[in-house]
């Protein structure tokens, strides 16, 4: 399935360290909003499990996952972190969003 998400390496070690730190299973679901300066907003939360429905991936051991509506909005996309004087944040590499903003975390088709 062409449409997969995938985490680069350093957003599955980030996930796996706060996964650790919160006693959680390396689980980061990314759903996606209405909202945002762009229309769209990415969220990301721990999950405790996938949903039957979810599609998974997983990168050196930690999974991410994502329900069917908002992987229509993200398929094919790759979520990284990032690290830089204004902070630390996931970032959603994503060829399906036609704007985005500053912040990068919200996009409109």
């Amino acid at each position: 399935m062409g449409q997969m998400l995938s985490l680069t390496p350093a957003a599955a070690a980030r996930v796996a360290w706060i996964a650790e730190r919160q006693s959680k299973p390396a689980i980061l679901r990314l759903s996606v909003e209405g909202g945002g300066c762009s229309g769209f907003q990415y969220k990301f939360d721990l999950a405790e499990g996938a949903d039957s429905d979810d599609s998974v991936s997983e990168t050196d051991g930690v999974r991410l996952v994502v329900d069917p509506v908002s992987l229509d909005l993200v398929a094919g996309s790759v979520v990284d972190f990032v690290e830089s004087l204004g902070g630390a944040a996931f970032r959603v590499e994503n060829p399906n969003a036609a704007a985005g903003c500053g912040c990068g975390s919200s996009f409109g088709i």
